[in-house]
């Protein structure tokens, strides 16, 4: 098969400008996942957004964010993994003479 060097080389069976197949791609179909992320992308940003809107309000009740925040990682992480790094932590800490 011939591949073409230059984008202006393929051939594509829609009108210019629209998705179509190109050199065996499904434009259309490719389109589609694009238009998909970028709609991801946007409620992504809005849902960022809104979870700052929340610290913010848990801070003004008074609460240290920095330490909500480490609590929301610790409570994604399984029992065991958790415990395994507090076990790491503290012998890390004794090492040094922190403890």
């Amino acid at each position: 098969m011939n591949n073409p060097s230059n984008v202006s080389e393929f051939k594509s069976d829609g009108k210019e400008g629209e998705a179509g197949d190109v050199a065996g791609v499904a434009g259309k179909r490719l389109l589609s996942f694009f238009d998909r992320v970028e709609r991801l992308e946007e409620e992504k940003s809005a849902l960022a957004e809104d979870i700052k809107d929340v610290y913010a309000e848990a801070k003004s009740a008074g609460f240290e964010v920095k330490i909500m925040r480490r609590v929301m990682k610790l409570r994604k992480m399984e029992i065991e993994k958790r415990r395994e790094e507090d076990e790491l932590l503290t012998l890390y800490m004794s090492a040094i003479g922190m403890e």
